[in-house]
């Protein structure tokens, strides 16, 4: 099916060098405007594996590939077209034994995380959060409390700071302490079953990216062309990502598309 770009949509799709800030309201074709960008790009020379578009669900992201594939030759390598955190498993299971990480490690949903909380909440020294009468009572509260420290790209050591040097109210800070112990072992129990939970990739791959410089260069010189779906919906790790990913020396512009 041929698809028309308005004036707007084609200044995008054309663009040349640099970064660029794309504004559009909700059914104005972002998504689509993105892929034939990813169209243009490879059919001016660029290769596919230089060129990564992040979304934030599969479904957009098998959408530009089925659109791709409508017009591109049989059997063209792909670009890396994926969500957030399916860019950073791809990335770990890659590069993630050079900070000690199982490439074999297993990805838990929601339930799986549960479970596993529950079946180790007596093996921790707990008092406040786990309350005789009702020991999984917090299970689900603390699980959401550290999914956002990880939006949020609060590592475990970072939190254990906090934890240890807020000075407000006696009992306040000893919940504090026994969250920032609960965190630390969790984040244990994964490592040493080989699991991990969608929060954890992004903040392992940022982690992966610090402290070995030379992987990042690796990536930052392979990937040409990022481009990112609903960019105004990143998390603060997503963004982190993003940043550590592209060069800080181009200067940003945005175009509007209606």
């Amino acid at each position: 099916m041929s698809f028309k770009l308005n004036d707007s949509q084609q200044k995008t799709v054309d663009f040349d060098y640099g970064s660029l800030l794309v504004i559009a309201g909700a059914g104005t074709g972002k998504t689509r405007v993105i892929t034939e960008r990813i169209k243009r790009l490879l059919q001016t020379n660029s290769e596919p594996d230089q060129i990564v578009a992040l979304t934030f669900t599969d479904k957009s992201a098998n959408e530009m590939l089925e659109r791709l594939g409508d017009v591109m030759p049989l059997g063209y390598q792909e670009p890396w077209i994926y969500t957030f955190h399916r860019f950073s498993d791809r990335i770990l299971k890659l590069e993630g034994l050079e900070i000690g990480l199982d490439p074999a490690y297993k990805i838990i949903s929601y339930p799986e995380q549960w479970l596993l909380l529950r079946k180790n909440i007596f093996k921790l020294d707990l008092n406040y959060f786990r309350p005789l009468s009702n020991p999984t009572k917090f299970i689900s509260a603390i699980l959401k409390f550290i999914s956002r420290l990880q939006d949020e790209n609060i590592s475990v050591e970072k939190f254990n700071a906090f934890a240890q040097t807020f000075s407000g109210n006696p009992d306040e800070k000893t919940r504090w302490k026994e969250l920032a112990y609960i965190y630390k072992s969790y984040q244990d129990l994964k490592i040493k079953n080989s699991k991990m939970d969608f929060g954890d990739l992004i903040l392992w791959n940022i982690k992966l990216f610090k402290e070995r410089p030379n992987i990042l260069k690796k990536y930052q010189n392979q990937f040409k062309h990022i481009l990112v779906d609903e960019f105004q919906d990143t998390n603060f790790a997503q963004y982190q990502l993003i940043k550590m990913l592209c060069p800080s020396n181009i200067g940003m512009q945005s175009q509007n598309i209606n």
